[in-house]
């Protein structure tokens, strides 16, 4: 039988207390479910360290076991070995602040700079020349995918409350706009449901009134070059 009671912090806020039998039940600040770190506070800076070293061990791997590095042989290796690293399950613990942004992109930044003959290129003119997207922009590409996704019912069962419908009829632009909710706390809008609002709002008629899923990702490709 778990018995539990509860003591107030200095904070002001109460922490509960469990035990099992004759045995206490430690707490933990974090958890880790599907591989994925966040702790009690919702923020996965943790999460991005333990996902930027891995992918940059990785690399290091490649770098050392390889005598010449060409975009035809990094590129499979960095897209099959490093980048899912990078962007497993990163639509739950996309990165909430700058410094956990720049520490993922540091691992693309450094895998293309191991590209013989891009080296002395910046970091965008390395991407155009290999047809890369930042991994921001692979980021916010998956979430306005998802989106899609929800709107047009495959998830029906949990995507008819994503979020709410705009009214639409005054706009010529997008017909399927979404409505952008006020947020006390910083972290929630960081959620899925607030984050992806902006961007999706901001796409072309074309894009979301795709017919299907494959012509949706096709023209995102295009609309992503001149988005943020």
């Amino acid at each position: 039988m778990i018995d539990w009671w509860d003591t107030e912090t200095r904070s002001g806020f109460f922490r509960y207390q469990y035990r099992l039998g004759d045995e206490d039940i430690e707490s933990s600040p974090t958890e880790k479910d599907l591989r994925v770190l966040v702790d009690e506070k919702l923020d996965i800076s943790h999460q991005c360290a333990l996902t930027a070293q891995k992918a940059n061990h990785i690399l290091g791997c490649i770098k050392r076991s390889m005598a010449r590095i060409v975009r035809e042989v990094i590129l499979p290796l960095s897209s099959s070995l490093v980048r899912p690293h990078l962007e497993y399950c990163v639509g739950i613990w996309n990165p909430q602040h700058k410094k956990d942004m720049e520490l993922l992109e540091h691992v693309q930044r450094r895998d293309t700079k191991m590209i013989r003959g891009l080296e002395h290129l910046p970091y965008e003119e390395r991407l155009r020349e290999l047809g890369l997207f930042s991994l921001e922009k692979r980021r916010l590409r998956q979430d306005l995918i998802a989106a899609f996704q929800y709107l047009k019912g495959a998830y029906r069962k949990d995507g008819e409350n994503i979020s709410s419908r705009a009214c639409c009829d005054r706009t010529r632009s997008n017909g399927f706009k979404l409505r952008d909710g006020i947020f006390r706390l910083d972290v929630r809008k960081k959620f899925f449901t607030t984050r992806v609002v902006k961007h999706w709002n901001g796409l072309p008629r074309e894009s979301v009134e795709a017919p299907s899923l494959g012509t949706c990702k096709a023209r995102l490709e295009g609309a992503l070059s001149s988005m943020v």
